[in-house]
């Protein structure tokens, strides 16, 4: 009899000995082709949830796998550490952000160790600590240094109660994403990364095996748009412009041009808004700052405007254009200027219906006499009141005005992205210092590379002012201008905590090296990524981030590749009372306990087996007792003894043990095939189907014992990536040498795995009509669908009613028809 199965005495016996014989450290120096396997690692919240299991327990089995498979496999993890969460722990709770980062490390470390991944601990990155952010900020330097980092005034989205400015990705219905306080606008300066130079790369995902709905949500979100831009003359008392120029998508449309609009934000508005209409137009901007641009972009909001008083001219027919402004209209996209052809845009002919704004027809709808439109005409016509381009069919109308723009100096065709460049500056404390110096004399000044990291400083005070905790530390703020010497103040924002997971990546292949963000031999061996799972909620922030940072250093040289990552695969949520996982929600589940009650392996098995990786799901645990029987009947099927039935026909042993060489190597085929998909539930259920096999294989006691010897190892192989605890132990038992983890990965022979066939015969009425080949084991309602598919057959069944199918098993299958 077996001993009693402990999966919790296994787990630490087993965990302990990896850990002392590092067992998972890996090296450059390998003969086995390079597999960096990556997982998004998590903010440092505190506790490890269910949801946080769900993705890295089944992404460890696919690293496990790959290394079985031969390759060297680089599997590592760290913390997400700075942001918003520890900085307001600081101001609720009294205690220091690095003090409540670190024991929340401290926590998820322990936890992580648990799981029994592979990860090499000796290469962990901790994105708060100066020896990480220390290369943060020298990344930031080399942006800067490339025209690719700039400070700016713009608008931007500010949360009243986290006291900090917004990415717009982080405004979610009109509210702040951690706290849902409604949004606001305010005129801040600013640091930008220049991400839109990188655009026309972003919509690009060549070579690459990523997602179609997440390459496509990032399309869209770039937002490329082909068309013209198209200059107004602008002839105004005071005002040194004298034009404005627009981007629009249908140049063919311009001479139906009957008002323009104006952000009201544009500087161009204050200063040729007439006095008459100066008071309404101020108190309409002052409206528009107290919305987000979400809420100023959305679609059900009722347009509205204000006239300016002022006018430009359309070049193409000479007319005077009114301008107004209007919140629908934004400066930082485009031009800040939209031409209105209120006959051909619905949004504008809703505003012009509204202010009595004359509707000018120039593309003709089918068949139109010239009558009022009930609606704005947006589909392809022929160019009318168009002067010579009247007749021309509006498609080929777009590059004739546009040819036409150019040919006159008055613009031409051009290209422009929804994309905006990305704000980093953060007015927080806990964050990567911007290595930048304000010098009266010199202006601005960069750190020099030398003097990083800029380190935040350990006593800086927690308050709630809208402004960087850092602004008040005089320590810190108080500096000399590394050009000048004089007396100069250092920066204080801090960078959006997205900056500092663009490119850990890159420096896990080198953490602890100090004198460039990652050795340059050991990124060439490791990079790109080979596969990297995570959510896809990071499809527009951290995966754009990323893919940004990546083809910017590239362009410096420092890396000699363009995308950081091979393959992408978004694993779905588990989701408790149908909301995502959130200790804002009080709805997260404690790995822990199920750990201390059922062992590791149960827990990771059962996030494999709830369903498809990539749908997630509703968490029910009612089903961890199933997985943990079959744990047990695992342990026993390994562990008690195998009986051979004595006088056993020979014959018979041969025909069970071809059985049992089939059933192995179909299921080592289908087992790879699933972990090479990812598909953890089906792989799962065929680990299981041959469990079953197996025991009725050892009931019966046919086979001779060398082959019931080989097809238990085989098993224990196969179970060792999702169930690495067990199998250990197991393979110890039977008297194999340690471990099982570094062993080849079972291999199938597609012959072996083939099925015997036999050749059905298929009868209409008793007569034949086909001979089907098929395999010996097929089953009754296999047999009669493979009968009924047959396309000889189905000519004998046209028109005709099927009264019954008979089956012979093996042999027949007669279909009587009337």
């Amino acid at each position: 009899m077996a001993p009693k199965f402990n999966p919790l005495e296994i787990d630490k016996k087993w965990q302990q000995k990896w850990a002392d014989d590092r067992l998972y450290e890996v090296s450059e120096y390998s003969p086995r082709p390079k597999y960096y396997a990556l997982t998004m690692f998590p903010y440092t919240s505190g506790d490890l949830h269910i949801g946080h299991w769900y993705a890295m327990a089944p992404s460890d089995v696919h690293a496990r796998f790959r290394r079985m498979q031969g390759y060297n496999v680089l599997h590592p993890m760290g913390f997400d550490s700075f942001g918003l969460n520890a900085e307001n722990a600081a101001i609720n709770r009294g205690i220091h952000p690095y003090t409540w980062t670190m024991q929340n490390i401290d926590n998820m470390r322990r936890q992580l160790k648990s799981i029994g991944a592979i990860y090499d601990w000796s290469r962990e990155v901790i994105t708060s600590l100066p020896e990480y952010y220390k290369w943060t900020q020298w990344f930031f330097l080399k942006l800067y240094e490339n025209d690719l980092a700039y400070r700016g005034k713009a608008p931007v989205n500010w949360c009243p109660k986290c006291q900090t400015v917004l990415a717009n990705e982080q405004v979610v219905n009109g509210g702040c994403e951690r706290c849902g306080t409604a949004v606001s606008q305010q005129d801040l300066e600013q640091w930008f990364f220049r991400i839109t130079r990188y655009a026309e790369e972003l919509i690009q995902h060549d070579g690459i095996d990523w997602p179609e709905r997440t390459k496509i949500m990032q399309r869209n979100w770039v937002g490329k748009s082909t068309g013209a831009e198209i200059s107004f003359a602008l002839d105004h008392p005071g005002v040194e412009e004298k034009e404005i120029r627009v981007f629009t998508t249908r140049p063919d449309t311009t001479f139906g041009v009957t008002f323009m609009v104006l952000a009201p934000e544009h500087p161009l508005v204050a200063r040729f808004t007439t006095p008459d209409n100066k008071a309404e137009v101020e108190e309409y901007i002052a409206k528009s700052r107290r919305q987000t641009e979400i809420e100023r972009l959305s679609t059900e909001k009722e347009k509205d405007g204000v006239f300016t008083g002022a006018y430009v001219i359309n070049r193409l027919n000479g007319e005077k254009v009114p301008v107004w402004i209007a919140d629908y209209v934004l400066l930082s996209y485009g031009t800040g200027a939209v031409m209105a052809v209120p006959a051909h845009d619905e949004r504008d002919f809703a505003f012009a219906k509204k202010y009595g704004i004359p509707i000018r027809v120039v593309i003709s709808p089918p068949e139109w006499q010239g009558e009022e439109l009930a609606e704005a005409y947006i589909e392809p016509g022929t160019m009318v009141n168009s002067a010579q381009f009247n007749g021309t069919p509006s498609q080929e109308g777009i590059g004739a005005v546009a040819d036409y723009l150019a040919e006159k100096g008055w613009g031409g065709h051009a290209v422009t992205y929804r994309l905006r460049d990305w704000l980093i500056s953060r007015q927080r404390y806990w964050g990567a210092p911007i290595p930048m110096v304000y010098c009266e004399k010199c202006g601005i000044v960069p750190v020099p590379e030398e003097d990083l990291p800029v380190l935040l400083p350990e006593d800086a005070q927690f308050k709630p002012t809208g402004e960087s905790p850092l602004t008040y530390h005089e320590g810190f703020v108080n500096t000399t201008c590394p050009q000048c010497s004089a007396p100069a103040k250092r920066e204080t924002d801090t960078m959006d905590t997205f900056v500092c997971s663009s490119w850990y990546f890159l420096r896990y292949v080198s953490p602890h090296y100090d004198t460039a963000a990652f050795e340059p031999d050991k990124m060439k061996y490791w990079l790109p990524v080979d596969i990297y799972t995570g959510g896809a909620e990071h499809t527009v922030m951290h995966l754009l981030y990323v893919r940004f940072f990546t083809k910017a250093i590239r362009d410096m040289g420092l890396i000699d590749f363009g995308e950081p990552v091979t393959r992408l695969f978004h694993q779905g949520h588990i989701i408790a009372e149908r909301r995502k996982m959130s200790k804002s929600r009080g709805n997260v589940v404690n790995p822990d306990e199920y750990v201390t009650d059922l062992g590791v392996d149960a827990v990771r098995t059962y996030f494999m087996f709830l369903g498809p990786w990539e749908q997630g799901g509703e968490w029910d645990d009612s089903g961890l007792s199933g997985i943990s029987r079959w744990l047990n009947r695992i342990w026993n099927l390994v562990l008690d003894d195998y009986n051979q039935r004595s006088g056993s026909d020979p014959s018979g042993i041969s025909e069970a043990e071809r059985e049992l060489s089939r059933f192995t190597h179909q299921t080592i085929r289908k087992v790879t095939t699933d972990l090479e998909r990812l598909r953890f539930n089906v792989m799962v259920a065929a680990l299981m189907e041959l469990t079953n096999y197996l025991t009725k294989v050892k009931e019966d006691g046919r086979i001779g014992r060398p082959a019931w010897d080989e097809a238990v190892e085989t098993l224990i192989l196969l179970l060792a990536p999702s169930i690495p605890h067990l199998a250990e132990e197991l393979w110890q038992q039977i008297g194999n040498e340690y471990s099982v983890h570094n062993q080849d990965w079972p291999l199938w022979d597609e012959e072996l795995a083939r099925e015997d066939e036999i050749t059905l015969v298929v009868q209409v009425n008793g007569k034949l009509r086909d001979r089907i080949a098929v395999p010996a084991s097929i089953t009754e309602a296999e047999a009669k669908e493979q009968a009924l598919g047959s396309e000889r057959v189905k000519t004998y069944l046209q028109g005709k009613e099927t009264v019954k199918t008979i089956y012979v098993p093996g042999k027949l299958v007669n279909i009587v028809v009337r």
